[in-house]
């Protein structure tokens, strides 16, 4: 296992080490970025060598699409775009469908917002689970073969149903969820990737700031933000993790780096297919994010970290009883 500061390979295309989740602009975490900020920051990150961007439909229910296709349509030759279909809003309902009709319709929605000609990686966000995989698969290799997108790619999948999808048509990359206190991915799904030559795409490698020592209070989060649903983040366990925070930070001390960074450098060094895509809103985290892939840990160091977020010491599951019902990903 190496940290490679060069490129890493994402469906056929060298892309820096660390790419940027777009959802904290618009989605999830409060009120949207205002414009001027968020063109700041997504700049900010072309211009410091960023060249994979990740959006999706579902994020601010388009608004993210057309912020990125505002900011960066005119860089468009810069870096590669991925974005996701099966989750959307309709007449003020969120949907997911997986149905080829809605997959094709909803594409060109997407291209409309991204004001561009491909999207260069397009995920199924969630597996309709009434759908077979190999139909909604289908109707994405119709769209490669159109020229609408260029690769597929799946989000939060089991290693069975990525096999499924992949005998349909080539799978470049799953991204799901993937840091030291989340783990899921190492039953089975990462192994699944690697024999078939898809590339793993974190996010949340941060653990949704936790992991960068940047949740010192819930009761700073905004009322809207989806961190006051999840088990990991309710009181009791919130304490109960943050007891494995001081460790971390002595950690990060040794290795002249902050926990973000070194949270991130352990996940670099679990493979050379793995593509962090941590989010945020402000530049200055933004290059603390792009410094972890300097910062150097040895195997003891990795093995430490590992050890400290092993599964039995985290609190609390990583999605509540009606998201987990939503994904496909195997379970501890």
């Amino acid at each position: 296992m190496t940290t490679k500061t060069t490129t890493r390979a994402l469906a056929g295309t060298p892309v820096f080490p660390i790419g940027l989740g777009c959802m904290s602009l618009s989605h999830g975490y409060g009120p949207a970025a205002s414009p001027a900020h968020a063109e700041a920051l997504l700049l900010g990150a072309l211009d410091r060598g960023v060249t994979l961007f990740d959006t999706a439909a579902l994020y601010g229910f388009g608004h993210n699409e057309e912020l990125l296709g505002r900011v960066l349509a005119p860089h468009r030759g810069r870096f590669m775009l991925a974005s996701k279909c099966g989750i959307f809003r309709e007449n003020g309902q969120r949907h997911i469908d997986g149905r080829p009709e809605t997959l094709r319709r909803t594409c060109e929605d997407s291209l409309r917002r991204l004001r561009t000609d491909v999207i260069d990686l397009y995920y199924l966000h969630r597996w309709d689970k009434s759908v077979p995989i190999e139909d909604s698969v289908g109707a994405l290799a119709d769209l490669v073969r159109a020229g609408k997108i260029r690769a597929i790619g799946l989000s939060e999948v089991s290693a069975e149903t990525l096999r499924r999808a992949h005998a349909v048509h080539p799978v470049a990359a799953v991204q799901s969820e993937y840091s030291l206190w989340s783990r899921e991915v190492e039953i089975a799904v990462l192994r699944a990737c690697r024999e078939l030559g898809a590339a793993l795409v974190a996010f949340s490698p941060l653990g949704r700031a936790f992991l960068a020592d940047g949740l010192p209070d819930m009761a700073i989060l905004d009322a809207g933000d989806l961190r006051r649903r999840m088990p990991r983040f309710q009181p009791e366990a919130f304490a109960r993790n943050q007891a494995l925070l001081e460790p971390m930070r002595r950690m990060a001390r040794d290795h002249g780096c902050t926990p973000g960074q070194l949270a991130l450098a352990w996940l670099l060094r679990q493979g050379d297919d793995i593509i962090p895509i941590p989010g945020t809103t402000r530049l200055a985290h933004l290059e603390e994010n792009l410094g972890a892939v300097d910062v150097r840990l040895d195997a003891a160091a990795c093995e430490a970290l590992a050890r400290l977020f092993d599964r039995g010491r985290v609190a609390g599951e990583r999605y509540g009883p009606a998201a987990q019902a939503e994904v496909d990903t195997e379970q501890f």
